[in-house]
């Protein structure tokens, strides 16, 4: 068979998406057509998440209901996170498959389905080698995605933490940061597509730089941004790590208008010994006074983290402690996830003794005080103005974020009258949700 048009569904995360994006653009490059409808490809590619139980049940669900309407001739494809995580058992359980490529290789996409053309049996085809996916090997292309008037640019991919929670380092293998001269060319190209904001993503970004021996990676690579992009609006960071959140960061950030003042850094807990149990930074102490020394810079930062509830071993006073420094420290944003049992990673050892009623009742507890929190904090917005980016509108009514609110993650801000999208225009706020907000353009 001579496949020509493709279908691509992407799963899970923002650097999924620049995955997806980037294998669109080898197909295209080779000759094939994107397929809006999976019925008339004659490749379908799904790219997976592996990253939790729930993630890989999404997975397996699109990829079987693809395989149960597959046509003679049409060839499904699991790529990304599921097949680097747990490999040919993916085909166990979807009969059908044709081939399996991981997400440390997804620039290998033609060569696959080239490979599968000239000898399509025995099936599934299975490329999952070890070896990294950026930085060594991208055939030249672009490792973002763009949404809009908005795009993720990835600078690393993979992470040398150790948390005892989580299977990145398994599925994506160690950091490994991109060229600086790569990630600017590719940003000066954004900023000749019209793109107004750039998101920075990598599985931690301040970490960016330290395989490639830089001191000051992430510091130096947002200097260079701003003289090499200055039509770019916006730049916004993605995914910090506490403890790599240092001083001359904090200062890059504060001397650039450009560079908004709005920091992710997921932060997992707030007791000690849960942090330890987790092979995460222990040191409450240094994470206040990074979080101190980031307002004092920018008072006006909207800082966004998350936590895990029901840890194994969370006892009631170590989730009280949670409570407490959510309470104390009034987040502008903050996202929370129940423990996932993953029997492959350091974790696994410890089981997962917290029943699931009490998980999602802790669960609950805590965003109900963010709630609180997250309403106080918009009240103090009324009358005031904000610069918002228009994404859509409708109805009368137009759709955008701020600075405070990162794509797909955080809040939108409603506004009157149907307003060109992709403007960046004055917004007076007139009243508030406790995730939303609602204005009128100045």
């Amino acid at each position: 068979m001579s496949a020509q048009r493709f279908h691509i569904i992407s799963l899970g995360c923002a650097k999924n998406t620049v995955d997806t994006h980037s294998m669109k653009t080898l197909l295209t490059r080779a000759g094939y057509q994107a397929e809006s409808r999976p019925d008339q490809a004659d490749v379908l590619i799904v790219n997976t998440c592996g990253f939790i139980q729930s993630a890989r049940e999404e997975s397996y669900a699109v990829l079987k209901e693809l395989a149960t309407a597959k046509r003679f001739n049409q060839w499904l494809i699991a790529a990304g996170c599921l097949p680097q995580y747990i490999g040919t058992e993916i085909s166990d359980d979807v009969p059908g498959l044709d081939a399996l490529i991981s997400t440390r290789r997804w620039m290998d996409i033609v060569p696959v389905l080239e490979a599968l053309s000239k000898d399509p049996h025995p099936r599934p085809f299975v490329h999952i080698p070890d070896m990294p996916t950026v930085g060594r090997d991208e055939q030249g292309v672009m490792r973002t995605a763009v949404q809009g008037a908005s795009a993720y640019l990835k600078i690393a991919d993979g992470c040398h933490r150790t948390c005892a929670f989580c299977a990145i380092p398994q599925i994506k293998g160690t950091a490994v940061s991109r060229p600086p001269e790569r990630i600017l060319d590719e940003a000066q190209r954004l900023q000749e597509l019209g793109v107004r904001e750039l998101v920075l993503i990598a599985q931690d970004t301040t970490s960016y730089g330290k395989d490639l021996g830089m001191r000051q990676g992430l510091s130096n690579l947002l200097e260079e941004l701003v003289l090499h992009v200055p039509e770019i609006d916006w730049i916004r960071i993605l995914y910090g790590f506490p403890s790599s959140v240092n001083t001359s960061l904090i200062e890059t950030m504060a001397r650039h208008d450009q560079i908004l003042p709005y920091l992710d850094i997921p932060l997992q807990h707030a007791h000690p010994d849960i942090l330890r149990r987790m092979h995460r930074p222990a040191d409450l102490d240094a994470t206040r006074r990074r979080l101190d020394a980031l307002r004092r810079a920018m008072p006006e930062i909207a800082l966004r983290t998350a936590f895990i509830v029901g840890y194994p071993g969370e006892r009631d006073a170590e989730f009280q402690s949670l409570l407490d420094f959510v309470a104390e420290q009034r987040f502008d944003r903050l996202g929370v996830f129940t423990y996932s049992f993953e029997s492959r990673t350091p974790a696994g050892s410890l089981g997962d003794p917290v029943p699931e009623a009490i998980k999602q009742e802790r669960l609950a507890l805590l965003m109900e005080l963010q709630q609180q929190i997250s309403l106080e904090k918009h009240q103090q917005f009324i009358g005031r103005s904000l610069d918002v980016l228009i994404e859509g509108h409708g109805d009368g009514l137009s759709i955008g974020r701020s600075y405070r609110d990162a794509p797909e993650i955080d809040g939108l801000i409603f506004v009157e009258g149907a307003l060109e999208i992709g403007a960046i225009l004055r917004v007076q706020i007139d009243s508030v949700l406790p995730y939303d907000l609602k204005g009128h353009p100045i």
